[in-house]
């Protein structure tokens, strides 16, 4: 835009826009806008300069691009598998010349030791048969455990280890709290070093391992610290799966069955007809059942789950919009499950939250009573809670009020309208909740006796 001269009755004030362009090895400042071809290296970045009588004022535009991969592949431990060690290298020219290079690779793993127990030995081979230097902490990463203290931990041992910060990528393997606990150990450190994420539970491989999320838990609050920094490359492998406990599959389908009800009729039709069957095999091979062979329901159903997890994700990485259908689930949740810890399951507690919201969309004309029968039906198949006594009508009261604080003053509450669609929500009046909570503890609680009205 050039310069601009503003004069008001008080202030004369100078608007000027720099671009940046790289000179000689230095960046600088240029009027308005720079064309490009001439060869320049000119930055994506903009100085805004404010000049009134009392001083001046320096807006910087800085756009942040990250790139990440979310790759499937399998046998991830096989020794002739290179994409744990080189699969995050995207530009074809570096990986080949590290390949052509004698540089060893060194790399620091966070494994959760119950998954290490299991992988430990498979895990050692894979990175001594690749003459990998290599150093493995294995703790315990339970919600329990989630802090801030886990994450010093983990840095202390990585600032002994000596990390490259740029070429040396941490790994974390294990579920969602081992990759949001590591996250954000490589974002603090060297204020960001690259990450890999390689989720070895349902839930963190369609949820926790493809966003951006990082975080530990605070002041009796589920990750009330944390940071939005993507890992460098998500890797895949769903034989990890088949050694998770039926429970923890189960826990894993409520985030899927989150994103069909929200987006995908198709996703939610899969999950009503295959779901047992998935819990059933682990997600792995098996004999053809109804047509649909386990694997293809397990690979078709886990894509769909991550394709529309990305499409919200992409776009709003940071959050700036505060309207997220991934919250679907997620208002009262968090209380819920940091109030039992242990007792439910992040998944569990998520399922408890849509089974109360399925109730207050059928209550707000939303969602017809077979619609709102087919859900709760779906969410018994696959062997999830839909009613929690510790669910009060405070514990709701208090959550949505949390909401509204953090939420720019609006509620912004994810409802399905039918199966597969959703809207978001900031005027369901108190009456509506009131008689869907009746009407959802007298459905579904697990006895005649429960006190749903504390």
């Amino acid at each position: 835009m050039g310069k601009v001269h503003l004069e008001d009755n008080d202030t004369k004030e100078k608007k000027t826009e720099f671009s940046l362009v790289q000179v000689k090895g230095t960046w600088k400042r240029k009027v308005g806008k720079v064309n490009k071809d001439t060869g320049d290296c000119v930055s994506a970045a903009k100085i805004y300069e404010s000049i009134t009588e009392k001083g001046a004022t320096w807006t910087v535009v800085s756009p942040i691009v990250f790139t990440y991969k979310v790759t499937e592949t399998q046998d991830l431990l096989d020794p002739i598998n290179n994409t744990l060690l080189l699969g995050h290298i995207s530009d074809p020219q570096q990986l080949e010349d590290f390949k052509k290079s004698n540089n060893s690779i060194k790399r620091f793993v966070v494994i959760d030791q119950e998954v290490y127990k299991i992988y430990g030995p498979k895990l050692t081979h894979y990175l001594e048969a690749n003459n990998v230097l290599y150093k493995i902490m294995a703790l315990p990463t339970t919600e329990e455990n989630k802090s801030m203290e886990m994450a010093l931990k983990i840095l202390e041992e990585v600032n002994s280890f000596s990390l490259d910060r740029r070429t040396e990528p941490i790994i974390a393997i294990g579920g969602g709290v081992c990759l949001d606990i590591v996250g954000l150990a490589a974002s603090l450190y060297r204020r960001r070093t690259p990450y890999i994420r390689v989720p070895t539970t349902l839930l963190s491989y369609i949820d926790a391992s493809v966003g951006a999320k990082t975080g530990v838990n605070f002041a009796n609050c589920k990750n009330k610290l944390g940071a939005y920094i993507p890992p460098t490359a998500v890797f895949l492998d769903l034989s990890f799966i088949q050694t998770i406990p039926r429970r923890h599959i189960a826990n894993g389908l409520a985030e899927m069955l989150k994103m069909a009800l929200m987006k995908h009729r198709g996703l939610f039709e899969l999950l009503e007809k295959h779901g047992r069957m998935l819990l059933d095999t682990k997600f792995q091979a098996d004999n053809s059942v109804n047509g649909l062979s386990c694997l293809q329901a397990a690979s078709q159903s886990t894509r769909i789950a991550i394709t529309t997890m990305l499409e919200e994700l992409a776009p709003n990485l940071w959050e700036d919009n505060l309207n997220r259908l991934v919250d679907f689930g997620h208002l009262i949740s968090p209380a819920l499950e940091m109030k039992v810890l242990p007792s439910l399951l992040h998944g569990e507690a998520v399922n408890i939250d849509m089974s109360y919201m399925v109730y207050v969309s059928k209550e707000s004309g939303l969602l017809t009573e077979e619609e709102k029968q087919r859900i709760i039906s779906c969410m018994v198949g696959l062997e999830l809670p839909v009613w929690h006594e510790e669910c009060t009508k405070e514990l709701i009261q208090r959550s949505l009020q949390e909401r509204v604080k953090h939420s720019g003053g609006l509620v912004r509450m994810p409802l399905p309208v039918g199966l597969g669609k959703a809207e978001i929500l900031n005027d369901t009046s108190c009456e509506i909740l009131q008689r869907a909570y009746e009407k959802w503890c007298n459905d579904l609680s697990i006895s005649s006796d429960s006190n749903c009205d504390p």
